[in-house]
Order: structure tokens, then sequence, then C-alpha cells
């Protein structure tokens, strides 16, 4: 399923909960008092979830404390 779509987005988005596919991302980081996290935004999404019957996402907002891997897909 992941090889059918891929080529219709621009970036590949790992969080430690779910795997997205994106046209637009943006990572901020977050400062708090004790620590940060990082808040993420996409839009035109395909998120990778087992219990979700539709992918497609028009918009998708993550905060996170853990690693984020953003990566720019070759053409």
């Amino acid at each position: 399923e992941y090889r059918d779509v891929v080529k219709m987005f621009r970036y590949v988005i790992e969080t430690e909960r779910r795997f997205y596919l994106a046209n637009d991302v943006e990572l901020k980081r977050v400062d708090t008092a004790t620590d940060f996290y990082f808040e993420l935004a996409m839009t035109d999404v395909w998120v990778w979830d087992i219990y979700r019957t539709d992918r497609f996402v028009k918009q998708v907002k993550v905060m996170t404390f853990k690693d984020v891997n953003v990566e720019e897909i070759g053409s």
C-alpha cells in the first residue's frame, strides 16, 4: 500500500507512534520551563495506522517529547 502512494508525496515523517507521508510539514521545537517538545504540523497527509480505514487526511498536528524524523523524498 505504501509503495502505491509514496510518489504522491514530498516528505516521509516518522514519530514514535506513527508513520506519515505529507506534501507540507512544519517542525517546531517548543521550550517549556523544564523541558522541550516538538510540534509537528502536516498537510495533505497519508497516515500509516493499522486501525485506520481512511489513510488520507487533510491536516495532522502532533506534539511529542520523542524523536521525530523528517526526510524529503528524492524525485
